[in-house]
């Protein structure tokens, strides 16, 4: 298959790394995600402004052997996927996959994850896409993830053959015995407590984003159940953000 990895923490992660490991040997891979840490982007994308296309130089010489070409682009991740597809190639890969994001990526979290959105990008390109992630401070080490990952890959990419979908999926912090279970479920509702702290120094005032999740809607079957039960959570999302119930109420007034 031919494979685009990309992702919201950098070029330079190790989540990017493992899959890189993991697929190459046996697939047709190319890379191309921001310089740098970009999460918590959603689907931003560079405008009015100059991006960069810079070439991925460590990481090409590392997987020389595998013929990886790797392209760092200083911008977010949205505008590296938009980018490759739509500057630098004249065929589509086959697949686009977003991660491995080290954090997860769970139910209301998907509005402003860059991993999310870098998968959303392809899939409104008509590419089939992957948002991969794994829970910080997971018994799950990355290369877990991208082999456990690669086996989904091939029996989805096989059975949905022709088909265009978007796909998040999330590792959980615990690791069951035994092969990782897939359990596909919907999306939850989390939100967070104390998202702000207020910090003084210097005179001046700041305020960093550091909450605790506080999950309304944890349900089964929900994403944030199925990754507390220990298996991997798989969630079909869409684009379209009508409310169809409000529409039909408006038409028939």
């Amino acid at each position: 298959m031919r494979i685009l990895l990309c992702n919201d923490d950098g070029i330079g992660a190790e989540g990017l790394d493992a899959l890189v490991n993991e697929l190459a040997p046996e697939h047709a891979v190319t890379v191309s995600a921001p310089l740098s840490q970009q999460s918590g982007k959603s689907h931003a994308m560079t405008v009015h402004a100059e991006v960069e296309l810079l070439r991925g130089k460590a990481m090409q010489e590392k997987y020389r052997q595998y013929g990886v070409e790797a392209w760092a682009v200083a911008g977010t991740p949205v505008d590296s996927v938009k980018l490759y597809l739509e500057a630098l190639v004249q065929v589509k890969p086959d697949v686009v996959i977003s991660g491995i994001n080290d954090g997860s990526n769970l139910a209301t979290d998907i509005l402003y994850s860059g991993t999310v959105g870098a998968a959303r990008e392809a899939f409104l390109h008509g590419v089939p896409a992957f948002a991969v992630s794994r829970d910080y401070g997971s018994a799950w080490s990355f290369a877990e993830v991208a082999h456990a990952f690669h086996s989904f890959l091939m029996e989805t990419m096989e059975r949905r053959d022709g088909e265009c979908f978007l796909y998040n999926v999330n590792f959980p912090k615990k690791h069951n015995p035994g092969p990782a279970k897939f359990v596909y479920g919907r999306q939850g509702v989390r939100d967070y407590l104390n998202a702000y702290n207020r910090i003084e120094r210097d005179g001046r005032i700041f305020y960093a984003v550091h909450g605790t999740p506080y999950d309304t809607d944890k349900s089964e079957p929900t994403d944030i159940y199925a990754t507390e039960q220990g298996y991997v959570s798989v969630t079909p999302l869409k684009v379209d953000a009508t409310d169809y119930e409000e529409m039909e109420r408006e038409l028939n007034r």
